[in-house]
């Protein structure tokens, strides 16, 4: 079953501030079938969604709401329940995967999590930044931290997977296939992290991100290890060496012009 593309809301904040509605139409103009929102810019949640559907798009998934602590999953549920969704989306910053000891802490967060949502109906998906992908004592972080909670699910970021340069994004996306229910594409350069200035683990600069297919991201490589239960293809640029829209453009056209996934134009 041919993947369908969809695009991380994220990517055009800046636009979204001045017109959401209209930020909306162009995503739709482009030709993107679904949406993954990132902040609803004081519109009610429900009226976005329609809003998006009436652009004939979908919401495929969500960052709003955000699973953060057992104590605030109330707010987080009826909000999915406004956008008709059942899988909630976690994530967690460089200093909450810094060492065994702060993986652990991590864990019993998410397990708390776990425990309410699945109670209530909804699964828990994590999204990954770089420092899961980095390495203690040779062991992937996500590794260990996967090993303490085995119920939660994983939206993969491809890009950021292959933690700036050092491990192949196809071994890791094989590695959490089988607990992988969603698909995030970026694409750019590979740096090595080694000759840059770290900051409580987080890179002192901004990695050249670039529009799909422009960078160095095997991503003809990647969707063919997608399994048909994932339906979107998500694209995020969390921003880009040339205008939002036009990367947007051209990513769609490189995805959909190669056959990799389907879009409305």
């Amino acid at each position: 079953m041919q993947k369908e593309i969809a695009v991380q809301l994220y990517s055009v904040r800046e636009y979204a501030k001045k017109d959401f509605i209209n930020a909306l139409k162009k995503i739709a103009d482009i030709g993107f079938c679904a949406v993954e929102p990132a902040g609803f810019w004081n519109i009610r949640p429900s009226e976005f969604k329609k809003i998006v559907n009436d652009l004939g798009m979908e919401v495929c998934s969500s960052h709003s709401p955000w699973a953060r602590t057992a104590e605030t999953l109330g707010e987080v549920m009826d909000l999915a329940d406004d956008l008709d969704i059942k899988t909630i989306v976690c994530g967690y910053g460089a200093a909450d995967f810094k060492d065994t000891d702060a993986i652990k802490r991590t864990a019993d967060n998410t397990n708390a999590m776990l425990e309410i949502l699945k109670r209530n109906g909804y699964d828990l998906m994590q999204h990954n930044h770089y420092w899961e992908f980095q390495r203690i004592d040779g062991e992937l972080k996500y590794e260990i931290y996967r090993k303490l909670c085995p119920g939660v699910k994983y939206q993969i970021d491809c890009y950021w997977s292959t933690s700036i340069g050092k491990e192949d994004p196809r071994e890791m996306l094989k590695i959490f296939l089988d607990d992988t229910v969603s698909i995030h594409i970026k694409d750019g350069a590979y740096h090595d992290c080694s000759g840059y200035t770290m900051k409580d683990g987080i890179l002192d600069c901004k990695i050249d991100l670039l529009p799909l297919g422009d960078g160095e991201l095997p991503i003809p490589d990647l969707i063919k290890l997608i399994p048909d239960r994932i339906k979107n293809i998500i694209v995020e640029l969390d921003y880009c060496n040339i205008e939002m829209f036009e990367a947007l453009k051209r990513s769609y056209n490189y995805l959909t012009s190669t056959g990799l996934v389907a879009g409305h134009k």
